[in-house]
């Protein structure tokens, strides 16, 4: 086993491509974790503690920032408004069959247009999110009171901080390994790790020690679990009809439907769902909608109420598992596939049976890695709700996303090894 890691090792730090790609991971996280230490200038930090205090949700989009929401840096959105847009573009596949067409028969081109128009609607979204926030930020007594002009210039930097961010996540992308929005998410995360910790040993007292106890033994037991269940698949068989060569069959074939098909990305499309309607409203009420304050008050009131919140986040992250699942995963393409090159599923026949079947089986094994991500996300909520414990809340989602994402980046980097290897 040892030796197999060192040997991977040594190909990774003997092949200049590929330690290229890590170096440039590397310098641009180094350039993130930069931008999120430059603080918006006039934080009431004594206010902003007690704010996060009292609203600890507000604490998930901080996972989207990289630590930048809790120093109010210029980089305090994160890559929350492009993935608001990413969400609106997958949504909107639903209703517009020309979106679903680029998005999957028109193959890399289709799909770069696909992005491009979210760059572009990133744009607007993360100007609205800038003024919705800082105008909350001003009225709970954070910031500094602006003038039009302080406004303006912040709600730019902080949109154009936010766009920045996005271009870096696109750039590890191409140039890097893995998906760079979600490397991003990472980094922020480790980042407040130690922190975390430091904060966790100063405020335990003697009678939350097995409290904290069990924390991390439920944490060990949760990445243990999404470990089995991230590399779990249904393999369906697979037979050509020039199988037989020589006189002997050929090896088995085997198509394989991962249990987790969509990995991370309902968790993240669920809790910026979540945290949209607050900065919606705020941003209501910062141009003096009269109603904007009666819905802020009753949008509060539901996320203080840790039953209807997690209940709420636990529906989404089931919808939007098998939402993306059939986004991403086509069984009519797949049994296209497999009928013009001759194979089949034994005892079911090419064409619509084969997809129906196909599709079935994607069902049936979506049902339980949606049921188990709903679960695992919003354990942290039903933990607080018994315990009163809320340093655990963000933690888990948190954990969740950061293991998803580095179970990612191993296959990737394991792939290009494999590649260089033969």
């Amino acid at each position: 086993m040892f030796e197999n890691f060192f040997h991977k090792v040594g190909i990774i730090l003997s092949d200049r491509a590929l330690r290229k790609r890590i170096l440039f991971i590397v310098l641009a996280i180094a350039i993130f974790r930069f931008a999120s230490a430059i603080p918006v200038p006039g934080v009431n930090h004594a206010a902003l503690a007690q704010f996060f205090g009292a609203n600890a949700y507000l604490g998930l989009l901080s996972v989207f920032s990289g630590g930048g929401l809790n120093t109010i840096s210029i980089v305090l959105l994160g890559v929350t408004p492009y993935i608001t847009a990413s969400i609106i573009m997958q949504l909107s596949t639903v209703l517009f069959p020309n979106l679903k067409e680029m998005y999957q028969e028109e193959g890399e081109v289709g799909r770069a247009r696909f992005i491009a128009i979210s760059r572009y609607i990133t744009v607007p979204i993360a100007i609205l999110q800038a003024v919705a926030f800082l105008s909350l930020l001003q009225r709970e007594g954070i910031l500094l009171p602006l003038s039009h002009l302080q406004l303006v210039t912040d709600v730019l930097v902080v949109a154009a901080g936010s766009i920045f961010l996005m271009w870096i996540g696109e750039l590890i992308t191409e140039f890097g390994i893995g998906n760079g929005v979600s490397l991003i998410i990472f980094a922020g995360i480790v980042a407040r790790i130690p922190s975390g910790i430091a904060q966790s040993l100063f405020t335990a007292s003697s009678a939350n020690i097995p409290a904290y106890i069990g924390f991390v033994a439920l944490a060990i037991a949760v990445v243990y679990a999404v470990v089995v269940v991230a590399d779990a698949e249904r393999s369906i068989p697979i037979a050509y009809a020039r199988q037989v060569r020589g006189g002997s069959a050929g090896a088995p074939t085997y198509l394989p439907i991962r249990l987790l098909q969509a990995g991370v990305i309902p968790i993240i499309f669920a809790l910026s769902l979540l945290l949209l309607p607050q900065l919606l409203i705020s941003g209501l009420s910062a141009l003096h909608v009269s109603a904007a304050a009666g819905w802020l008050v009753g949008y509060q009131s539901f996320s203080n109420n840790t039953w209807f919140y997690s209940a709420a986040y636990f529906i989404l992250v089931v919808m939007f598992t098998f939402f993306y699942t059939a986004i991403t995963f086509e069984p009519h393409r797949i049994a296209d596939n497999l009928q013009k090159s001759g194979a089949f599923v034994p005892g079911v026949r090419p064409g619509r049976e084969t997809e129906g079947y196909i599709g079935k089986v994607v069902n049936r094994v979506t049902l339980p890695a949606a049921l188990f991500l709903g679960i695992v996300a919003v354990i942290p909520f039903i933990i607080k709700a018994l315990t009163g414990v809320s340093a655990i809340l963000v933690g888990g989602t948190a954990l969740l996303i950061a293991v998803q994402v580095l179970l990612d980046v191993i296959r990737k980097v394991d792939a290009q090894v494999s590649l260089r290897e033969y």
